[in-house]
């Protein structure tokens, strides 16, 4: 698991010189009190650090460089105790690269009404103070999360931590290298995309490797290695005797320990969060990589299928923003449909390489034929995702820009047994429904491989977007499908100017 309270958020509060050092003492007060506050609340997953008061454009500008050269810090939260002219935040702002968030709450929850004078209303200020604040941002178009409510809220603080996850997400695509074995699958549009625009757009590298730098690799595995690996995984899974050592086809299981072994080597030493390959660039290997990719997944590194690097970096940060939450975020693609009328549903699936933190009992270790690839029968995972709410998110190329796509589904347990599907897999449905889901999926150029979460909500991703400077577009319950073409249009136009 990612550990997330490596990560600082920096608390800062503007003032003035205008109220005198009593109220400016009170000001850094009550700021210290609400970090500390925000830092200790349970919805918060990372450090929330307080700082001095800002009270002059220097002082704002030298404080806003140094959260930008900060290691591990992910963003900064504002504040407004008593009015801050926001031309003083002009310079500061306009060198801030990490993502923001505006707090517009104030110290005392209530007002004290038998007490109350100029003197407290002097102090507490934060309700036109963020609005001076407010506009300066706006007039300067970045992109921020403004979160309302006293700073004690249970609401209020469960935005602040949405906001947090989103932002170590952020923080961990800049720099960050995902290998593409291969090319991208012949012919396939989707999932390609401009590589050099997504690194500018983004901060993560993109990088083909030849298939031989990895088996080269695989060739270097130790028997002694590929034994211990294999003892792992009759712990962790259920197996048939067969597949176990001794057994007629454990050699499919021998193998697949090299790969994971090979593979993780190779993942580690070049330091990389995530990975795609493609079945049609696989030579010198003796299975497909199934086995291996799971548990991978399930470690936390980012993956998608035919030379998707564009799905495998969004589980990446899937997998940082859902850390330490309950439910696992993995590679998700559309398979087959249930158009049951009373009952419809979406298969979803993948060959192999469904992730092994979704699953919802314990998995089964399998071997069998997979009818694609042209390689031995590889050993997979096989089990069931659990129930509950859950969303597809998909990045794709517009060519003039890049555009997330989320939709809520509602998972469901399988309704019959199914014996003789030998993959991982989850049944949902779609939000709001199916007619309407995958309608407004396809109108909006919707990829068939998603990232999948239990864990993480609409509102997450699209402060996660929000970070990227990208196009969002949510299909939910509410969503109507003529108002969703129209958002579609409305967006091209804009993008156009």
């Amino acid at each position: 698991m990612i550990n997330l309270k490596t990560f600082e958020v920096w608390f800062i509060t503007g003032s003035q010189h205008l109220y005198g050092e009593e109220t400016l003492n009170l000001v850094a007060e009550h700021s210290k009190a609400i970090a500390a506050g925000i830092d200790a609340a349970g919805q918060i997953p990372v450090r929330v650090v307080y700082k001095p008061t800002v009270k002059t454009t220097q002082e704002i500008y030298d404080t806003l460089v140094a959260a930008n050269t900060a290691e591990n810090v992910i963003g900064v939260i504002t504040w407004m105790h008593t009015f801050s002219p926001a031309k003083m935040w002009i310079r500061g702002l306009s060198v801030l690269n990490k993502p923001l968030l505006h707090l517009h709450t104030q110290y005392n929850r209530d007002i004290p009404w038998s007490s109350i004078d100029m003197d407290f209303m002097n102090l507490n200020q934060s309700a036109h103070g963020d609005r001076e604040f407010g506009f300066m941002v706006s007039r300067m178009r970045k992109n921020r999360k403004v979160v309302v409510g006293h700073w004690q809220d249970p609401e209020a603080l469960a935005e602040i931590g949405a906001w947090t996850r989103a932002a170590a997400g952020w923080y961990d695509w800049q720099g960050a290298k995902f290998a593409r074995f291969g090319d991208n699958m012949r012919f396939v549009a989707v999932t390609d995309g401009d590589k050099v625009e997504a690194e500018l757009k983004f901060g993560f590298s993109v990088n083909s490797y030849g298939i031989g730098d990895l088996v080269a690799l695989i060739e270097q595995v130790s028997a002694n290695d590929i034994d211990k690996l294999v003892a792992e995984y009759q712990e962790l899974y259920t197996m048939t005797d067969d597949l176990k050592p001794g057994g007629e086809r454990h050699s499919s299981v021998y193998e697949a320990a090299r790969i994971e072994i090979a593979l993780r080597k190779f993942l580690v030493d070049g330091g990389f969060k995530g990975f795609s390959d493609t079945f049609e660039d696989l030579h010198g290997m003796v299975q497909l990589p199934g086995l291996a990719v799971q548990r991978l997944l399930a470690d936390g590194y980012g993956f998608a299928g035919e030379g998707d690097w564009k799905t495998a970096a969004l589980v990446r940060a899937f997998k940082v923003m859902g850390s330490g939450l309950e439910g696992g975020n993995g590679f998700m693609e559309d398979y087959t449909y249930h158009f049951a009328p009373d009952n419809s549903l979406v298969l979803g699936s993948h060959m192999l390489e469904i992730d092994a933190s979704l699953a919802s009992t314990k998995p089964s270790l399998e071997v069998h034929p997979l009818g694609i690839g042209g390689k031995a029968d590889p050993a997979r995972l096989v089990f069931n995702v659990a129930g509950g709410a859950a969303l597809n998110a998909s990045i794709v190329d517009m060519g003039n820009r890049f555009r997330m796509i989320v939709n809520e589904v509602e998972a469901v347990e399988p309704l019959e047994e199914l014996p003789n599907l030998p993959v991982a897999r989850v049944l949902w449905k779609p939000l709001p429904d199916m007619k309407t889901g995958c309608a407004a999926w396809i109108y909006a150029g919707g990829a068939h491989h998603t990232a999948y979460s239990q864990n993480l909500s609409a509102e997450l991703i699209q402060d996660f977007t929000d970070m990227a400077g990208i196009e969002f577009l949510r299909i939910g319950k509410d969503t109507k499908l003529d108002q969703f073409r129209n958002e579609i249009r409305w967006n091209d136009a804009a993008y156009k100017l």
